[in-house]
C-alpha cells in the first residue's frame, strides 16, 4: 500500500476555499480514507475501487451527499509531497495544491 499517512493541502471551490486534510490509512488490507474540511461534517465515504500503478492511486468512491453518483480521486505521491484531483459530480474537477505529508 502506498501512501498510508496523514496528509495536507490546499483546495479551491466555489463552497470552500482552504486547507484539507487527507488520512490514507489499511482498513484491514483495503485502503480507507478519510477527510477533514475545517467548518463541513464530513459523511462517510464509501470505497467502490482503488487502483495503485507505481506511485499513483486511482479511486473510485461514493458519499451520502450525492448518492448514486461516482467521485473519482487521483493522487500522485512522490516522496513527502503529492498532487492531484477529484472528478465531483454537478461540481467538476478539484485540484490538489501544495499537498504534503503531517504525519506517517
Amino acid at each position: 500500500m502506498i501512501g498510508l499517512g496523514k496528509w495536507a493541502c490546499t483546495v479551491n471551490t466555489m463552497f470552500f476555499s482552504g486547507e484539507v486534510k487527507i488520512k490514507v490509512f489499511d482498513n484491514n488490507g483495503e485502503y480507507g480514507f478519510d477527510l477533514d474540511i475545517p467548518g463541513f461534517d464530513v459523511p462517510d465515504i464509501e470505497i467502490k475501487s482503488v487502483e495503485e500503478d507505481d506511485d499513483s492511486i486511482f479511486a473510485v468512491v461514493r458519499t451520502s451527499l450525492l448518492p448514486g453518483k461516482d467521485i473519482e480521486l487521483t493522487i500522485n505521491f512522490d516522496e513527502d509531497e503529492f498532487d492531484g484531483f477529484l472528478k465531483i459530480p454537478y461540481i467538476g474537477k478539484v485540484k490538489f495544491k501544495d499537498g504534503h505529508r503531517i504525519e506517517e
